[in-house]
C-alpha cells in the first residue's frame, strides 16, 4: 500500500502540464545529477540541506520532492516539510522511477536557459498571437513555471535580450524560432525533448494556425479566430498572456483527453 506521503510517476505525469500542478523539487546530489543530467518536466534542482530555502521558495505551495531513487533523501526532506505543515510528497522510485516508466519526457538540463534573479527569462514581440502565445504556455507548464516573459517592439528584442540577459524567441535568426516548416512551439519541444502524443497534437495545431496551413488540422482556423480575437480584447500583453494561459490549458487537456468526443443535434443521432 503507498504511503500517505507518496505519489507515483503515473499520477504526477497525470498532473503535470496541468494548472492543478504540486511543486516539483528535484533534490538529487550533484554526483547522481551529473551521471543522469534530466530533470522531470517543470521541475527545479534544490539542495536538501537549504530547508529555510526551499520553504521560502514554495511559499506554502504543495509540493512533490524527488531524489535519485526516492528513498532516504526525498522521504527526510518530504517528513520535515510535512512537520511544518507543508503538503508534501515524494515520488515513488525518484528519478529512476521517472526515467523508466514508458514513453517518459525528460529534459536535458543544459536546455534551460540560465536563470535571471531565480527564473528564465524571455522576450520576444508585443502584441503577441499565436507561437508567441502557445510558446510561454509551454514554458510555464513543462519547463519553469516561474517563467517571465517580455513584449517590445520587434525591432529591440535583441537588444533588450543582451541588456537583461533575457533569451529571445520567435524572431528571425535566434535558435528558439521558425525552422523550415516548423514553428517555435515546434523547435522548443525539440530543444526540451517534450514530445509526447498529447503536445504533438497540440503542436500540429499550433503549427497550422501560425504558419496558414489550416488544412493541416481542422482546429486551426479556431485557433486563430480566437487568438486574433484575445490580441484585440486585451491592451496589455500581459493580460492576454494570462488569459491565454487558460485557452491553452483547455486545448492541452483536449489533445490529451477528448479528441475522440464529438457532438451534433439532436443529441445520440446514428451516424
Amino acid at each position: 500500500m503507498p504511503a500517505p506521503n507518496e505519489i507515483t510517476v503515473p499520477q504526477l505525469l497525470r498532473l503535470i502540464g496541468t494548472p492543478e500542478c504540486p511543486v516539483i523539487v528535484d533534490i538529487s546530489i550533484d554526483p547522481d545529477h551529473d551521471e543522469d543530467p534530466y530533470l522531470i518536466p517543470g521541475s527545479f534542482r534544490h539542495p536538501h540541506t537549504d530547508i529555510p530555502g526551499l520553504k521560502a521558495r514554495l511559499g506554502g505551495r504543495a509540493c512533490v520532492v524527488t531524489c535519485q531513487q526516492g528513498i532516504k533523501l526525498s522521504q527526510g526532506l518530504v517528513a520535515r516539510l510535512r512537520a511544518d505543515g507543508l503538503a508534501a510528497e515524494y515520488l515513488s522510485g525518484g528519478m529512476y522511477g521517472w526515467r523508466d516508466h514508458p514513453q517518459m519526457t525528460r529534459i536535458p538540463a543544459e536546455a534551460i536557459p540560465a536563470p535571471v534573479d531565480g527564473a528564465t527569462l524571455w522576450v520576444t514581440r508585443h502584441r503577441p498571437k499565436i507561437d508567441r502565445i502557445a510558446c510561454p504556455w509551454l514554458i510555464r507548464r513543462f519547463v519553469d513555471p516561474e517563467a517571465r516573459f517580455l513584449f517590445v517592439s520587434p525591432e529591440w528584442v535583441t537588444g533588450v535580450a543582451d541588456r537583461y540577459a533575457a533569451t529571445p524567441f520567435d524572431i528571425e535568426d535566434v535558435p528558439f524560432s521558425h525552422k523550415g516548416p516548423q514553428c517555435t512551439f515546434d523547435t522548443m519541444l525539440d530543444t526540451f525533448a517534450l514530445h509526447s502524443a498529447p503536445l504533438d497534437r497540440l503542436a500540429t495545431v499550433v503549427r497550422a494556425a501560425d504558419t496558414n496551413t489550416h488544412d493541416a488540422s481542422p482546429q486551426a482556423a479556431g485557433l486563430l479566430a480566437i487568438s486574433v480575437g484575445l490580441s484585440r480584447q486585451y491592451k496589455d500583453d500581459q493580460a492576454q498572456l494570462e488569459a491565454g494561459m487558460v485557452l491553452y490549458d483547455a486545448l492541452y487537456r483536449w489533445a490529451r483527453d477528448g479528441v475522440d468526443e464529438g457532438h451534433d443535434w439532436p443529441t445520440g443521432r446514428s451516424s
